[in-house]
């Protein structure tokens, strides 16, 4: 079977840990294709035990499918490190994983500038993680980062890292007051973790292809989510990467033919973590609830999430924008109990009703939302497994989503366990 793309339809965290972890048993590969450790995935198996996941592909959980870092990923090699011995000591395989010898690494002057701009941004600050993403990303595109297979060069390395510290360090001395770093203790660090990741380093471009010649299914997995694509996200307010499904192709290496499904997560209802616009965003008690309820606080950093209605223009937009095939709806369970549950299916801009993205981020930043709304339920939800068994009120909630979107529902999350899940159509034949 060919490729499948995982997306998110919102601003992140919507759930795409759980989803892939639910088709892991049944695919061949997982590949991650964007981000770096700014992103969080939370599994939870199902003898309870939980995994918070920042740069290895959920299906490492899987105990067969091999697991693949693609080039489109910045890897902070102290971080995956960790994040390997993390999971060895809790019994879970490594061996499987491979990463492409093309995947950018980040620096500690990618971590020291991320921090130190983000600060004297002030209130025009993005809300970066402050991990160094994007200073590695913007090196990526300038051309003077630094790869994998680097560290499997000792002078190609120190070469190319006194390269970029003759720039990186007059930042970071003369306009920011800020210690240079050293680069013999740099290339001594980084030659250090070359030894233990050596044996994951690989070609993955052309295992992909092979496991695609062989009709095995690969899932491609992205990290962040649709509104925080650099090109067609709400910029500046984004990543540094395309989580998009397009991105796939590029971050992983496969051509877009071998794609034949993408399926996309999103909440019931819609969340965001650092600065932007946020149409739907709710300041009352019913932000509090879903906060609350929903235990919205970042995989990645602890920060709270910003909490909202569903809104209906941002996941349409996701649909078209990612040729979607399957919408999977998480944390439905949240919403019972709320007398009723608004969906916004327009924007009123100066005026004006409008019912698909604005092309101006000033007309988004003024975007009021135009909310429908739907009676609510206060059955509990979290045993159901198929559609009858979730109250008339949540059923219409889903098809009006459905509609919403143009798009099908296969799967509604109605609890956090890898089973509590409702299957409407099957994500694999």
């Amino acid at each position: 079977m060919p490729a499948i793309v995982l997306i998110g339809a919102q601003w992140g965290d919507e759930g795409k840990g759980k989803v892939t972890d639910l088709l892991g048993e049944r695919v061949d590969y997982v590949v991650r294709y964007s981000g770096g450790n700014n992103a969080g995935h939370t599994v939870i198996t199902p003898d309870g035990q939980k995994y918070a996941l920042h740069l290895m592909p959920s299906g490492a959980l899987s105990p067969d499918a091999m697991i693949i870092i693609g080039n489109g990923v910045v890897v902070d090699p102290k971080v995956l490190l960790a994040e390997i011995d993390g999971l060895a000591e809790r019994g879970v395989d490594v061996s499987r994983l491979r990463i492409s010898g093309d995947a950018h690494l980040i620096m500690p002057h990618h971590r020291a500038l991320d921090r130190v701009i983000e600060r004297y941004l002030g209130s025009s600050r993005i809300g970066t993680t402050g991990r160094g993403i994007g200073p590695a990303y913007g090196d990526k595109v300038a051309r003077i980062g630094i790869r994998l297979q680097d560290l499997l060069d000792p002078g190609i390395l120190r070469k190319k890292l006194e390269l970029a510290l003759r720039e990186k360090n007059q930042i970071l001395f003369k306009v920011y007051n800020r210690k240079a770093i050293d680069l013999e203790a740099t290339v001594e660090e980084y030659l250090e973790y070359a030894e233990r990741l050596k044996p994951y380093i690989a070609e993955t471009r052309a295992m992909l292809w092979d496991a695609l010649d062989r009709g095995e299914t690969v899932l491609l997995e992205g990290a962040q989510a649709t509104m925080l694509d650099m090109d067609h996200g709400t910029y500046p307010f984004v990543t540094s990467s395309n989580p998009t499904a397009g991105g796939a192709c590029v971050g992983a290496g496969i051509p877009p033919t071998a794609i034949n499904k993408v399926i996309a997560v999103s909440k019931a209802y819609t969340t965001r973590v650092g600065a932007g616009p946020f149409p739907t965003e709710l300041f009352d008690a019913n932000g509090d609830h879903l906060r609350k309820i929903g235990a919205e606080y970042g995989t990645t950093t602890g920060r709270e999430r910003r909490c909202g209605w569903f809104d209906a223009v941002v996941a349409r937009y996701a649909c078209r924008l990612n040729g979607v095939t399957d919408l999977v709806i998480t944390k439905l369970d949240v919403l019972t109990g709320l007398p009723t549950v608004p969906i916004c299916v327009g924007y009123e801009i100066n005026g004006v009703r409008v019912d698909d993205m604005p092309m101006s981020q000033t007309d988004f930043h003024h975007a009021k939302p135009v909310f429908e709304e739907l009676d609510g339920w206060s059955e509990d939800i979290t045993k159901a497994r198929s559609i009858d068994d979730l109250p008339e009120n949540a059923r219409r909630y889903i098809a009006r989503i459905e509609e919403l979107c143009n798009t099908r529902v296969s799967v509604v999350g109605v609890g956090p366990g890898r089973e509590e899940n409702v299957h409407l159509h099957p994500l694999l034949p």
